[in-house]
């Protein structure tokens, strides 16, 4: 196998669902095996947002545990110190991001597998009403990618609740140029932190050796 190598924020999260998902878990206290785990890496739910249009941008990964879904947003250092008193709070589009897939998880079911015209028909107009967007249109690439990803995650975890359903702020630092995690985060969202220092070969990511 060919060694592939990797930059940035992108790259890093891929090496961290790859080979450090076992601490994710440990960090977010979810007791479920890594093998159990379903992950979506940069599910994408249209690039562009905004008040009026249905698309509502791309987590950079959203990891499905046998009780949980986490919705994660990914940082990093850039190689630069990372000052121990800083934070990191979100745009408001990301923290809509997480409020409108919340909402179309608690609203999805098999029942509408197939059939996402009875979606709309049944849930446009309170969605409209909560969001001021438009929900997804029937036979569009956003909604079939949407009806791929909820129903995947759906026959996953089964029902779901809303406290089932986690923000997570996913930082990576490098502690060999004494890089360190934020102290603050956007609130409702979890801070989990990894040191990337041991994944580098020259400055690249290392995801396949």
């Amino acid at each position: 196998m060919c060694k592939i190598l990797g930059y940035g924020e992108d790259a890093l999260t891929l090496w961290a669902l790859k080979d450090r998902l076992s601490d994710i878990l440990r960090a977010l206290r979810d007791q479920t095996a890594p093998s159990d785990c379903l992950v979506f890496f940069r599910p994408s739910f249209g690039r562009r947002g905004g008040t009026g249009t249905a698309e509502f941008g791309e987590f950079d990964a959203i990891l499905v545990t046998s009780k949980n879904v986490y919705l994660i947003e990914s940082k990093w250092d850039a190689f630069r110190r990372w000052d121990v008193c800083a934070r990191i709070l979100l745009r408001e589009a990301q923290k809509l991001r997480h409020q409108v897939f919340l909402w179309y998880l608690m609203h999805w079911n098999a029942k509408y597998l197939g059939d996402w015209e009875s979606f709309m028909r049944d849930h446009n107009i309170k969605f409209q009403n909560q969001f001021g967007k438009k929900l997804a249109q029937a036979g569009r690439l956003l909604a079939r990618n949407l009806e791929v990803i909820l129903t995947r995650i759906n026959e996953h975890s089964g029902k779901l609740k809303p406290e089932n359903i986690k923000n997570v702020l996913l930082f990576f630092y490098n502690k060999e140029i004494k890089s360190s995690p934020p102290t603050r985060v956007t609130e409702g969202f979890e801070l989990v932190s990894l040191d990337y220092s041991q994944a580098l070969e020259k400055r690249l990511v290392v995801l396949e050796k």
